[in-house]
């Protein structure tokens, strides 16, 4: 592999071990060649890679658009080669990476509203990603840069989930003194409660209603309940004087998450939908009814946004994470070198075990 401005830099290999899906199910271990950079791209030795939620579905029922493609979207890594002479400062510098790859030319693109791209391409899923020894980027612009030595690529890997909380909380319209419920404890769920707290909210209450998530979330000083078979109304009566809550974050995409929203929210709050729909997914009559009645307002949340105006939310997760003001890495229940990563996935998709956050780690055998 030919790359420029490696002076004093380990040698790449011209192979680049990496976990590809090849179909529906084909999910393997492939060593594939390392082309050379070209433009302004930027290698990077990928530290860590998250296995989001939307992974395993790809891997094992839905596929993807293109065959054959390195998953993996969540992701951190050190810059090792640049493409371009002026950006020969990066190398050896620490990032979380940003996968979109908008077109920069529609007119979401133009207006920053990058996450609205009308025709985008993906790292992770439309092109090669991070669960791969390395992973080449379009450019620096991809990179959200660690200011100090001390956070690890593990920590910067939960940067894209992170912010996903972040932005749920943001475009929901939460403020100092606002009593927050968020139905959902997985890993997205848990710190868009700690953002919820960061940002003054008086009161968090997430819902769950698998014990082993509402132990979990308990042992990170979480107020949680199950809400399978909660009286919402005396609930809501107990918890914040009957009103209901502000703002209800929906995370699971559920009818059950739904009717819990829809009753629990105050009249004129917010609910924001933030996880995905199931298939089967309906809102009742009557909770049809009680949204028209209080004036619900429902925001739809997706992805985040990554633009310098109005407010680089990428940025300030990175900077919370540094600060020691978000924590991230207590979440992390599940890892696995890249020999052992399909194992790990397959055990998911199967439910043969119970995780926060799984992770491709470059530190595991």
């Amino acid at each position: 592999m030919k790359v420029k401005n490696m002076e004093n830099i380990p040698e790449v290999p011209a192979l680049n071990k990496a976990v590809r899906l090849d179909a529906i199910g084909d999910f393997k271990v492939v060593e594939q060649p390392l082309r050379e950079l070209r433009d302004d791209e930027i290698l990077v030795r990928v530290g860590a890679c998250g296995i989001c939620g939307s992974d395993i579905p790809r891997i094992y029922e839905l596929g993807t658009r293109v065959f054959p493609v390195v998953l993996g979207h969540e992701f951190s890594g050190e810059v090792v080669a640049v493409a371009n002479e002026a950006d020969k400062a990066l190398v050896g510098r620490k990032a979380a990476i940003f996968p979109l790859i908008p077109c920069l030319e529609c007119e979401m693109c133009l207006t920053g509203n990058y996450a609205q791209c009308t025709n985008y391409n993906y790292l992770g899923s439309r092109s090669d990603g991070g669960f791969a020894e390395y992973c080449i980027l379009p450019s620096r612009w991809h990179l959200v840069l660690s200011k100090g030595s001390e956070v690890s690529l593990e920590d910067l890997a939960m940067v894209e989930p992170a912010t996903v909380g972040q932005h749920a909380l943001r475009k929901g319209g939460v403020k100092n003194g606002d009593k927050v419920l968020i139905i959902g404890a997985g890993p997205i769920g848990i710190m868009t409660a700690r953002w919820a707290k960061l940002f003054g909210a008086s009161k968090v209450i997430l819902f769950d209603v698998l014990d082993e998530k509402i132990t979990f979330a308990q042992e990170r000083g979480l107020e949680i309940y199950n809400s399978i078979g909660l009286d919402l109304a005396a609930f809501v009566k107990e918890k914040v004087g009957g009103l209901g809550f502000d703002v209800v974050i929906e995370g699971t995409g559920t009818s059950g998450g739904l009717h819990s929203a829809i009753n629990t929210v105050r009249t004129f709050g917010t609910i924001g939908l933030l996880g995905n729909p199931h298939k089967d997914t309906v809102i009742a009559l009557n909770d049809h009814s009680t949204i028209l009645r209080k004036e619900i307002k429902l925001q739809g949340f997706w992805n985040s946004v990554y633009e310098t105006y109005p407010f680089n939310e990428w940025q300030h997760t990175v900077n919370m994470i540094e600060e020691g003001k978000l924590q991230v890495n207590d979440l992390v229940t599940h890892r696995a070198g890249l020999e052992n990563l399909e194992d790990l996935t397959r055990k998911i998709w199967k439910h043969e075990i119970v995780i926060c956050k799984a992770m491709y780690s470059a530190n595991e055998n």
